[in-house]
């Protein structure tokens, strides 16, 4: 028996708010609406890890009474609050016998504000994954950091452990908006659970940019939309080291916009055949839009492009030889460690957090070892690109 279009309406009606419902009540049980938002407590070796010195430096700081007091546990192991860990990297980059390297590693002068756009056309590949632990990835390792949610799904902000279903947060739209309400970003910016990152929130709003820019061109004013956004983050440049732009799924304005004012983008891609596929078609609408908006006065100033295989499978030999189709393809863009599929994250995110959020002890140890290790390495690549284009490599 066939469906009419009004009962296939109240079907799908019907059904969306079900699912809703549904998962209003599984996020408020796993993050009640007043919930806030904390952060563990690292080891010893974590903290070293991230700071770049030996655990037995500092272990002697701690013996010398040198920087701030770690809590110590049952067992005699020590632990840092993430407050703790920038104290340590500011008495280090001051206290004489260590400063012979830097341990805040922020901008210095001449070196420009680094802006990584994560982009790609096809959901599930892992953009906003990547996006949320390479933030805080890189505020772990010392940097200030403003990470942006260009996304009106606003998937990134839930991660980050805001609610744009319930809380009144502004976006970037409010940022960027044609009319006299429009907000300086510094209003927008709101801070996270790491002491030396913020967020840029995003909701529905975000599409409003998409519906106004055409008829703003009808008058002049949206003309230059893409130079809305970069102008807006220049208001806040001295502020930050590097901003992430979690990019939406689909090259419209607020993609172009977002690459307008980039220095680097990171593809993220699944090694799958219909990923690589659709990733050659936005490749390819991608370039032809630039061109577009670069002869209508845009300028492109990108510093690196990368390439992210994400969600791989080592055993899966399809993915394994899709990964080595594109490093044949690409041997220097593709960056060298792929993001390996990971339980641990997945897992971590059914209660808003990220693999550096979560206590270890949830999981077993060799999954979440296996998942640390490769997101370091990945994001270290990706600091280390940042730091070359300073010129500090």
């Amino acid at each position: 028996m066939s469906i009419s279009s009004f009962e296939f309406d109240d079907t799908i009606l019907s059904q969306g708010a079900a699912i809703s419902r549904r998962l209003h009540q599984l996020r408020t049980e796993t993050f009640p609406p007043d919930a806030q938002k904390t952060l563990r407590k690292f080891t010893m070796g974590e903290v070293a890890h991230y700071l770049g010195m030996s655990q037995s430096n500092l272990k002697r700081l701690h013996i010398e009474k040198k920087g701030p007091e770690p809590e110590q546990a049952s067992g005699g192991r020590r632990f840092y609050s993430i407050q703790q860990v920038q104290q340590l990297r500011e008495f280090l980059d001051q206290d004489k016998a260590e400063s012979a390297r830097r341990y805040l590693p922020y901008r210095r002068r001449g070196e420009k504000l680094q802006v990584v756009a994560v982009v790609n056309f096809k959901g599930g590949s892992g953009k906003t994954t990547t996006a949320a632990h390479l933030s805080q990835h890189l505020a772990l390792t010392g940097h200030r950091v403003l990470s942006v949610d260009l996304d009106p799904q606003a998937s990134l902000t839930s991660l980050f452990g805001f609610q744009p279903e319930i809380d009144d947060n502004p976006s970037f739209y409010n940022a960027l908006r044609y009319d006299d309400e429009r907000m300086p970003l510094a209003d927008v910016i709101r801070p996270t659970n790491f002491p030396t990152l913020d967020i840029v929130p995003a909701n529905l709003d975000l599409q409003e940019f998409e519906y106004e820019t055409p008829l703003a061109m009808q008058s002049g004013e949206g003309k230059r939309f893409y130079t809305r956004l970069g102008n807006s983050l220049a208001e806040i440049d001295d502020r930050y080291d590097v901003c992430v732009i979690d990019c939406p799924p689909q090259l419209g304005y607020l993609t172009l916009s977002a690459l307008s004012a980039s220095t680097s983008v990171l593809i993220t891609v699944h090694p799958a055949m219909l990923d690589l596929m659709s990733m050659s078609q936005f490749l390819i609408m991608l370039g032809n839009l630039s061109r577009t908006v670069k002869a209508a006065g845009a300028s492109f100033n990108i510093d690196w492009l990368r390439y992210l295989v994400t969600r791989f499978e080592p055993g899966d030999v399809p993915q394994t030889q899709m990964l080595g189709f594109m490093q044949s393809m690409l041997p220097r863009e593709i960056l060298s460690t792929p993001m390996v599929k990971s339980t641990a994250i997945s897992d971590a995110g059914l209660t808003k957090q990220t693999i550096y959020e979560i206590e270890k002890g949830r999981f077993n140890r060799d999954t979440y070892d296996r998942a640390i290790e490769c997101l370091d390495a990945v994001n270290f690549e990706i600091q280390g690109l940042i730091h070359k284009t300073w010129g500090r490599i």
